[in-house]
């Protein structure tokens, strides 16, 4: 048996996904009856948007589903890895988080789309952008030893009580 000249993407076929997805579908796509019965799609779950999935077996189901789109991704589009491979520890990394879940829901509209012209755009923009997003937001930091947060402290400073108070003050003057 030979090999697949390229492996496909992992779809989202788990229950819970497959479930967030289809009433996301229905809220757009569905009759009033059933729009109706979904209530309001701004309180459905989002699984481009991670914090919005909180029941413990969607979040579960979508932890596997990116790790398994990185997985995919850095062995079909990382010729070179210092060209941009997502590292093992990006669970730890809460802006690659949020931007792997929308890379790999706009690599899953693609593959539904019955044309290649979503597929393109991916690849000429989602993909790329991604990259040259990750590459300076990650720098080297984290190719061959997980680092902590170097904004941590700036960060600290800034949910500070000095500094809430001075943004306060600035706040009330205006």
């Amino acid at each position: 048996m030979t090999a697949p000249l390229a492996l496909p993407f992992p779809m989202p076929d788990t229950t819970e996904l497959a479930r967030a997805y289809r009433e996301l579908n229905m809220a757009v796509n569905g009759d009033d009856a059933t729009k109706k019965k979904i209530g309001d799609p701004g309180l459905l779950p989002r699984p481009w948007d991670p914090p919005t999935c909180n029941k413990p077996a969607l979040r579960a189901e979508l932890w596997v589903w990116l790790d398994a789109v990185v997985t995919w991704f850095n062995h079909e589009y990382v010729w070179d890895p210092a060209a941009g491979m997502i590292p093992p520890c990006w669970p730890q990394h809460p802006h690659l988080v949020h931007e792997i879940a929308v890379l790999a829901d706009q690599r899953r509209r693609a593959a539904l789309d019955p044309t290649s012209s979503s597929l393109e755009e991916w690849h000429r923009y989602g993909a790329p952008n991604f990259l040259d997003r990750m590459r300076k937001r990650m720098k080297n930091g984290c190719d061959e030893h997980h680092q902590a947060w170097p904004a941590q402290g700036r960060f600290e400073r800034h949910i500070g009580r000095v500094a809430k108070s001075a943004r306060g003050a600035v706040f009330a003057s205006t």
